[in-house]
């Protein structure tokens, strides 16, 4: 019986591979006719393209939809290159002509409407994009409408609509946005604060901070709150949270606290040293350069510039930098100066050196983008990413000039 069974299969085998052989042959033929209808100015559309030659490849690509009137994927190929080119208006007219094609499926009409929305974004219409993008309610395309709606909403800085669509993505995505949500409740806050609503500003930073427990934005403004009524030690304990959020940030708050110890109602000189302890321990813990910056001021401020030049001194035994050296020749300056020895002539020429090395000292880089800014912003102006700037500035040594100083 298994000899009888393994003769049928010899038998059969040969015409598995007949059957292969065919199909293969259909598909080939299908695909070589199917390229054979593509016209050749869509392969000079993609030459161009590739060799980054943004007009030629328009005019290829719009004799290929002459050419062909009824690809979809040539009219969207060339709508994206008519908005990248900054021809918006041709690619809105280009989409609304294939609109009134009545032979359009559902399907394709859906298409057509998500290309003419990107158009109207590229263009600054944003109400009528927004009005497409609701319009979408099938699955296939409701998660990008709701990315679209969402980065329409930060533009235009419709903060409560954020909240809702960004709620709605996470809910639909699984991807969490409580970082960004929590922002969007920051900037509510924010605009209640300039029309001078403090109590509806707090719900809306407690909001944030439930939202995202680690939003050091939220307590920053707790603490500037406080302080502007004048409840110094409020707005010192609001500041002193973000130690137990993201400690980096303490640097963005260092001034401030010092500020609120200064102004306190109670023994001003013993909550000035407090305050500096405080900052001192941060310093000691975290090792940041921003609090070694607040600390260095107020110390030459308050107790002279020899005590300010050993503080400096010992901050750059331990962690070597520009700064710190900068600051500890302007600390030294001073103490000769304060000494009647004016020959201090050789420590002014390291220190200009030194600031010739450093260059731009205060620049914070996005970590999206590479944008480089003066001072720290909880939104990239550039890639509009939130807390995309560390809490620090890099140190940017700028050798070209300190090259062309020596030449």
């Amino acid at each position: 019986m298994s000899v009888e069974f393994e003769y049928w299969w010899l038998l059969v085998l040969p015409l598995f591979f007949t059957l292969g052989w065919i199909a293969a042959r259909i598909d080939i033929k299908q695909l070589l006719s199917e390229s054979t209808e593509l016209p050749a100015a869509y392969f000079k559309g993609l030459n161009f393209l590739i060799s980054d030659q943004h007009d030629k490849a328009v005019e290829a690509f719009s004799e290929a939809v002459q050419a062909n009137t009824d690809s979809l994927e040539l009219h969207f190929a060339l709508g994206s290159l008519f908005r990248r080119t900054g021809e918006t208006d041709r690619a809105i007219n280009m989409h609304l002509n294939l609109l009134d094609k009545k032979e359009l499926t559902p399907n394709q009409k859906s298409a057509v409407k998500a290309e003419l929305a990107q158009d109207y974004i590229k263009a600054g219409l944003y109400d009528r994009a927004e009005e497409l993008f609701k319009s979408f309610d099938d699955t296939r395309y409701r998660q990008p409408a709701l990315h679209s709606l969402l980065e329409i909403y930060v533009r235009e800085r419709e903060w409560a609509q954020a909240i809702t669509t960004a709620t709605e993505l996470e809910r639909l995505s699984g991807v969490p946005f409580r970082q960004e949500i929590a922002q969007y409740y920051c900037e509510l806050a924010m605009n209640e604060l300039i029309a001078q609503n403090q109590d509806a500003a707090r719900i809306q930073l407690d909001l944030a901070l439930n939202a995202n427990k680690n939003c050091v934005r939220a307590n920053v403004l707790f603490g500037d709150l406080e302080a502007s009524n004048g409840a110094q030690q409020a707005a010192i304990s609001a500041w002193k949270r973000i130690e137990f959020q993201q400690p980096e940030y303490l640097g963005l708050v260092a001034g401030k606290m010092l500020k609120s110890y200064r102004a306190s109602q109670q023994s001003k000189g013993k909550q000035l040293k407090e305050g500096l302890a405080q900052l001192n321990t941060y310093l000691e813990t975290y090792k940041l350069p921003s609090l070694m910056s607040v600390l260095y001021e107020v110390t030459l401020t308050e107790e002279g510039p020899e005590k300010a030049a050993k503080l400096a001194r010992n901050e750059l035994i331990r962690q070597p930098s520009l700064t710190t050296l900068d600051q500890l020749l302007q600390a030294r300056a001073m103490a000769d100066e304060a000494k009647n020895q004016g020959n201090n002539q050789d420590i002014q020429l390291m220190q200009q050196t030194v600031r010739n090395a450093i260059g731009s000292r205060a620049a914070y880089h996005c970590n999206q983008c590479g944008f480089r800014a003066k001072q720290h912003h909880w939104q990239c102006p550039a890639c509009n990413a939130w807390e995309s700037l560390p809490a620090e500035p890099s140190e940017t040594v700028n050798r070209e000039m300190t090259v062309k100083k020596l030449k």
